[in-house]
């Protein structure tokens, strides 16, 4: 059995996603992140503007892959650079309406991600030493993400 302890929501800004085409690989699309928050019992702060991204990759079989770096600065000053790879997917017609910016019910698509974190701040040391996983949902505005310590 898995245990796991909240750590926090975060929530993107995702003003504009570049459309690189089809690639050998799928179809890339490259994500600007220009901001966000996150909050938790232990953890709180913002997602600073720069630099900070996400690259897309749609699969053949309908899996959106994601490959995200962010910059966090915490309420009292610490920065931590957070990563993730996780997986999007669901029936096509929920897919397209995500794809609208329409809001969807999360239960209705699978979105998770696996985020790590590297930080200098000895206040947040403990972060170098997690596992971590997530469960996302997509608004018009970016994806807000639950972010659970494996304990």
């Amino acid at each position: 059995m898995i245990q796991t302890r909240e750590l926090f929501e975060i929530a993107l800004a995702v003003p504009t996603i570049v459309d690189v085409g089809q690639t050998p690989l799928g179809g890339r699309k490259i994500a600007t992140v220009t901001g966000g928050t996150f909050e938790g019992e232990r953890i709180r702060g913002t997602v600073m503007p720069s630099p900070g991204g996400d690259w897309l990759l749609m699969r053949t079989d309908g899996v959106l892959t994601l490959d995200v770096r962010l910059t966090l600065q915490t309420d009292d000053g610490a920065i931590i650079y957070m990563s993730y790879k996780g997986l999007r997917h669901g029936p096509p017609d929920v897919m397209a309406k995500l794809a609208k910016g329409e809001d969807v019910d999360p239960s209705a698509y699978y979105f998770r991600a696996t985020p790590t974190f590297e930080t200098a701040s000895e206040t947040y040391a403990w972060t170098n030493r997690i596992v971590s996983i997530a469960t996302g949902r997509r608004i018009a505005t970016g994806p807000i993400y639950q972010v659970f310590e494996v304990l």
